[in-house]
């Protein structure tokens, strides 16, 4: 009974912390409160890969964004590119603003590559800050599955796909198309003196303020119409993710999915191993659905995780059969491979690290090893309680034996039979066999002495 009444109190514990972290993590990404007096200009901060956390932050901004009260909204940006389709959502809320979105690739050493150079592109106002760049916008083939090399014919599809929506984007915004087609098919790519040369952005300014400055009487075509931003001195407001959108952001990393992935593998099995432990198996369960969700995500090679799940069955094969860990070795290999194929043909910053991959393999193995050896050990060992344990103990014949007779052993009085003849009252005796409730004793030798 106590075990369940624990259980309830956790969960109710959990979905107590859950709703107060919600409610606050919801009043933070909320859009803050209008200063009062002068303009302001709201920015959110963008560093890492676009996916569909950052897609939900940036959509719910821009669309939240009130004209009336807002001059500009600044999106600072520090990305290495992302997927195609959470760019694709960006860029259409972009173009479809009613404030004027303003896209500022900063800080110093920062870059907008891949889906970065979309987003760029299809801002009212693009800028970047000192040493910085942006470029290299070559669609990465993901999702191929089973190991097999991306199909020419639909990468090229996929290339031209990207030219085009990069040139209009251009024409729309009045920048260099010939550029973007460059970065497209060749993967070029250009520092921020260079950009604003080839016209690529509109200007470089070194930090928020300077930025504001030379926004200043700037006139930009919003989508209820023409708009002259008056932004020099005015507020910042800086926006920040709610709860969901951290939380996916957090789930849309390889690393995480991966971490979560075995969590969940470790807890299901301890859970068959220990029925009712009900914990284990509850944790397992989510972590390992979490888990499967954060690779549909960045949509994994199918080799990959067959071969995971054949290491694991080897792992588990080892416990029930005694290989002297031959069949863990091969599921470690097999693990490793798995764990690298399944990201393989992702684009380097959706990958899953190599050192994590080792490192959970090594922790793996030494988990099933020590499950296997212990096992075994336990198979060799002798029963230290039972009836079992009674086996070659030595006792005192309580009566006289011939054949049947009373016997005290372990500090308890047995029914007992002598196969060896009759044995006399307080004769030392040694238990040869169990049969039911009545052991089988023969005559044991006194000491030396």
């Amino acid at each position: 009974m106590r075990r369940p009444r624990l259980i309830v109190i956790v969960l109710l514990a959990a979905i107590l912390v859950a709703s107060t972290a919600a409610g606050t993590g919801l009043a933070e990404g909320a859009a803050p409160a209008a200063p009062k007096g002068g303009t302001e200009v709201h920015r959110i901060v963008v560093d890492g890969i676009i996916g569909p956390a950052t897609a939900r932050f940036i959509l719910r901004t821009v669309r939240d964004a009130d004209p009336a009260s807002i001059e500009a909204l600044v999106i600072q940006m520090d990305t290495p590119g992302g997927l195609m389709r959470s760019m694709d959502e960006i860029t259409k809320s972009i173009l479809n603003a009613r404030v004027p979105v303003v896209v500022y690739i900063a800080p110093h050493g920062a870059r907008a590559a891949s889906a970065g150079v979309f987003i760029t592109y299809a801002a009212h106002v693009a800028a970047m800050a000192p040493a910085t760049h942006i470029g290299a916008a070559t669609p990465v083939a993901v999702g191929t599955g089973e190991g097999k090399e991306p199909d020419k014919a639909m990468m090229e599809k996929v290339t031209n796909d990207a030219v085009a929506n990069l040139r209009a984007l251009a024409r729309r915004r009045g920048r260099n198309a010939e550029w973007a087609e460059k970065a497209v098919r060749q993967a070029v790519s250009i520092t921020e003196e260079e950009a604003v040369a080839e016209r690529v952005v509109d200007l470089v300014a070194g930090d928020m303020h300077d930025l504001l400055r030379k926004l200043d009487g700037r006139t930009v075509e919003t989508d209820l119409g023409p708009k002259t931003l008056r932004t020099a001195g005015a507020r910042i407001v800086d926006h920040k993710m709610d709860l969901t959108e951290r939380f996916l952001s957090t789930l849309s990393d390889p690393n995480v999915g991966f971490i979560l992935m075995n969590i969940g593998i470790l807890g299901i099995m301890v859970e068959l191993y220990n029925p009712g432990a009900i914990l284990p198996g509850v944790v397992g369960g989510i972590a390992l659905i979490l888990g499967l969700a954060s690779f549909a995500i960045v949509q994994v090679n199918i080799a990959g995780l067959l071969l995971i799940a054949f290491a694991i069955l080897l792992f588990i094969a080892d416990l029930k059969v005694p290989g002297h860990g031959v069949l863990t070795a091969g599921g470690v290999i097999a693990f490793i491979i798995g764990a690298v194929l399944l990201t393989e043909h992702q684009a380097p910053f959706l990958q899953i690290s190599l050192r994590l991959i080792l490192t959970v393999a090594a922790l793996l193995a030494a988990f099933f090893l020590f499950a296997v050896g212990a096992g075994i050990r336990a198979q060799r060992s002798k029963p230290r309680s039972g009836q079992e344990h009674l086996v070659n103990a030595v006792g005192v014949a309580r009566s006289r034996l011939d054949p049947e007779g009373v016997v005290h052993v372990q500090g308890e009085m047995w029914s007992a039979t002598s196969v060896a003849g009759p044995i006399e009252d307080g004769q030392r005796v040694r238990v040869v066999e169990l049969d039911g409730l009545r052991v089988r004793v023969k005559p044991e030798p006194d000491p030396p002495g």
